[in-house]
């Protein structure tokens, strides 16, 4: 019995290998026999190790909608392994949940950038991904790996998408010109009282303050003009919106005429018809989001989803289904009409148009202005 099982298990082996069957029955035929056999060969506890489904978490809604429908569905139609999927609201309740669970709880997190990558490591929550079993990371912008490798040389993510939260306004209110002219200083101009609207964040909050009071975002020498300026724009602001689809409602009702806005937002107002105008005034605030694949990760699995999810056609598809900018390079992969029109899309591909947080300038500062931002939005 256990030589049959031996053989009948090599020609499973070499069956995989030549593509004859799918990773998926192989790992569940491997198991079974592995389970009935008690055999110990050598690659055996790779695939019992590699059985698991991926759980991956993300932010819902139409981004995540697009990456099911255009990288997850097909993955698993191709391999036959599953994601499942969880969602949050804030990242930091999923990091709260993370820093309290077993490793491999959670795996896989859409993560917003380095500004939160550097809350994991700290965590000690990351893993390092075997980059040879990513090939398709070539083709992704080096401006985007390096802020996460100067945190882990061992990479635990992977860049995936990019965009701005620049000033979305009115264009029936608000022209291109005085658009351009006030910048930032239209999030507190009492001319438009009552129709400002802003994201409740005490990042992107200080991010604008800053700029309006002319102050460079990643080295502030006056806090007191900023929270002063926090204010101002509270006291003017119809409302703090909190979601995507919040922003999008207030500014396709007319309701607001004027906010800070998450560029691929804008971009799906804008594929709508709405006479919503964009603009990223100098500064304005540019962000990254990555897959991050946490410690006690099935990590060859992993690894396998990245590398389908940055395949230049399943990463175009997903970039045109959320509205913005793939993290591919546009020097070595030819993109769309589509998304080079996309608003925050750089063309060149080194992004030096585009100013991001400083993590750990952001990071040393974060729980003082928090709790300031917290006191403020409660009408401190």
């Amino acid at each position: 019995m256990k030589i049959s099982t031996t053989k009948r298990l090599e020609r499973l082996q070499e069956r995989h290998a030549n593509g004859d069957i799918s990773r998926r029955t192989f790992l569940t035929l491997t198991a079974a026999a592995a389970t009935t056999a008690g055999l110990n060969m050598p690659w055996m506890g790779r695939a019992l190790a590699a059985t698991t489904d991926v759980r991956f978490d993300g932010w819902g809604g139409v981004v995540q909608e697009a990456i099911d429908k255009y990288a997850f569905q097909p993955y698993t139609a191709k391999t036959g392994n599953k994601v499942v999927q969880g969602t949050f609201g804030d990242e930091n309740e999923i990091i709260t949940k993370i820093k309290t669970s077993k490793p491999g709880d959670f795996q896989v997190i859409h993560s917003s950038g380095v500004n939160y990558y550097i809350k994991y490591v700290n965590a000690g929550a990351t893993s390092e991904l075997n980059e040879a079993n990513i090939p398709n990371l070539a083709n992704v912008l080096q401006p985007m790996i390096e802020p996460f490798r100067k945190l882990t040389p061992k990479l635990s993510a992977v860049p995936y998408d990019y965009g701005t939260t620049g000033l979305a306004y009115n264009t029936t209110v608000i022209s291109p010109e005085e658009a351009k002219e006030k910048g930032a200083a239209m999030l507190a101009d009492k001319k438009y009282a009552g129709k400002i609207g802003g994201y409740a964040d005490m990042t992107t909050r200080v991010w604008y303050a800053a700029l309006d009071t002319g102050q460079d975002p990643n080295n502030i020498q006056d806090m007191d003009a900023v929270w002063a300026k926090v204010r101002e724009t509270r006291d003017l602001a119809k409302k703090f919106w909190s979601s995507g689809a919040e922003l999008m409602d207030l500014l396709s009702k007319g309701e607001i005429v004027v906010t800070d806005a998450w560029s691929g937002r804008v971009a799906a107002l804008q594929q709508q018809g709405h006479p919503i105008g964009y603009l990223d005034p100098s500064g304005s605030y540019a962000w990254m989001e990555d897959m991050l694949v946490l410690k006690g990760s099935p990590m060859a699995e992993c690894e396998e989803l990245l590398n389908f999810m940055l395949d230049p056609a399943t990463s175009i598809a997903v970039a045109e289904g959320q509205n913005y900018p793939p993290s591919l390079d546009p020097t070595k992969v030819k993109l769309t009409e589509k998304i080079e029109k996309l608003p925050a899309f750089d063309p060149t591909g080194q992004m030096k148009a585009l100013t991001f947080a400083d993590p750990i300038y952001w990071a040393d500062n974060e729980d003082a202005w928090q709790k300031q931002w917290d006191r403020i939005s409660k009408g401190a």
